[in-house]
């Protein structure tokens, strides 16, 4: 592996990013539960700095105050107890860009001199690589979120159009299931994908497709978010504290209700089709109200990467992951019309198991039997094992594809509409 060219690719992708916004932006905050942009400009290079210039060769600080500042982001869960940094508190674009072009000066000259052959080093490398990755897809969610007028469309393109496959469910035969990764085959993993686990799955049947906007607005026009007996006490309080009456997406203008996109907003007709995104608690409110629930962790690995003949490492076989497979890796800014992928279905004929939005499972995220934190991210995942996260797997279109793993885990917090989600229901015990 050619280590600097994977930090200089990843990092071109970061600088394309960043290019979607306007400067008047990067100190905005869209989300409440994320610093503000300009946070992240400063972030990328100070983690891969810490990780490989302070913690893995020792090195002294390269600007003390900015290797600490940019170091960890936020993931509050109580709001009303977190206080939002001023623009005026941090340092100005200058400053941080030239922080940044002195960390990735740096870094590649680090990057040329990696033993890849010693796991520490090769550790080291791989979590800079896939954080700088993971962020993008973080970074997309906060810019979704910003007004259309922060944002610019790139030159050139084109929303193309696509057919969505029909609803149905699929029965999947009970069998094994292996979660996580055994360390001795794969050449990095995070560490809540470690250990490998061992799991039986009974007989259940799961929806063909993920449930689409035109699904989940029955569900709305049923008065589903006003059915108290569809929500757990805490996602009913939050459901009544955010005065929530349909999908974050979803924008009333003058009585007609539209998507909101990345770029902007469409006429929601034309996003029918499209997976509805929604939180863990819309998702569970709306398969109670089927008759259903949220499949488990396990469930969904079988379904995915389960089969006749075995397991198999992605759903559409042993082919690498193409186009033609889903959408994934950054190719489009937004979700396409469910089931639009056949190529990718699973050998048991589920679709879009992978891309277009990460499936919520109804598992709480925790560790396997065996779990070690990383020697050198020990918060990377023990610090979210509270029971107030949950899994979820798969892929969205913002999802880089060396995440593209059966053991990548993503988690969030149950009342979170930000992600690039989607969920699908399942029955049987």
């Amino acid at each position: 592996m050619d280590t600097v060219a994977s930090l200089q690719s990843a990092w071109r992708r970061t600088d394309a990013l960043f290019e979607l916004i306007t400067a008047e932006a990067w100190y905005d905050q869209p989300i409440a539960l994320r610093q503000p942009v300009i946070f992240y400009v400063g972030h990328l290079p100070a983690f891969a700095w810490n990780q490989m210039g302070r913690e893995l060769r020792g090195l002294p600080p390269l600007d003390e105050g900015h290797d600490v500042l940019f170091a960890r982001g936020i993931d509050p869960v109580d709001l009303d107890s977190y206080q939002a940094a001023r623009p005026e508190d941090w340092p100005g674009p200058d400053a941080i860009l030239a922080y940044r072009d002195r960390a990735r000066a740096r870094l590649a000259d680090l990057a040329g001199g990696l033993d890849l052959s010693r796991e520490d080093e090769r550790r080291v490398f791989h979590t800079v690589i896939e954080h700088e990755r993971m962020h993008h897809e973080t970074l997309l969610y906060m810019f979704q979120q910003l007004p259309p007028e922060r944002k610019v469309r790139p030159r050139g393109l084109v929303d193309e159009p696509m057919r969505s496959a029909p609803s149905g469910r699929v029965r999947v035969p009970g069998g094994a299931v292996r979660l996580g990764a055994d360390p001795a085959e794969v050449a990095f993993a995070w560490d809540n994908e470690l250990p490998a686990m061992d799991v039986e799955v009974a007989d259940f049947t799961i929806d063909a497709t993920p449930v689409r906007n035109a699904e989940f607005r029955e569900f709305v026009d049923a008065g589903g978010y006003a059915q108290r007996a569809l929500w757990d006490d805490d996602a009913w309080a939050w459901r009544t504290r955010r005065g929530l009456e349909r999908p974050l997406a979803w924008v009333p203008r003058e009585g007609v209700l539209r998507q909101r996109t990345f770029f902007g907003e469409c006429d929601w007709e034309a996003a029918r089709d499209w997976p509805v995104a929604v939180s863990f608690a819309e998702a569970q409110a709306y398969a109670r109200w089927r008759g259903g629930r949220l499949p488990t962790e396990a469930e969904v690995h079988r379904a995915a990467y389960g089969g006749p003949e075995g397991p198999r490492p992605h759903p559409w076989g042993h082919d690498r992951p193409a186009p033609t497979h889903g959408n994934f890796g950054l190719r489009r800014f937004d979700p396409t019309p469910v089931g639009a992928f056949p190529a990718g279905a699973s050998a048991w004929g589920v679709q879009e198991l992978v891309g277009n939005g990460w499936e919520w499972t109804s598992t709480p995220f925790a560790p396997f039997p065996g779990f070690a934190p990383m020697p050198n991210y020990r918060g990377y995942s023990q610090d979210f094992f509270d029971g107030r996260h949950y899994v979820l797997v798969g892929a969205s279109w913002a999802t880089d594809e060396v995440f593209l793993r059966p053991s990548f885990r993503n988690w969030f917090q149950p009342h979170y509409p930000y992600v690039f989600s989607k969920f699908r229901c399942v029955s049987g015990e």
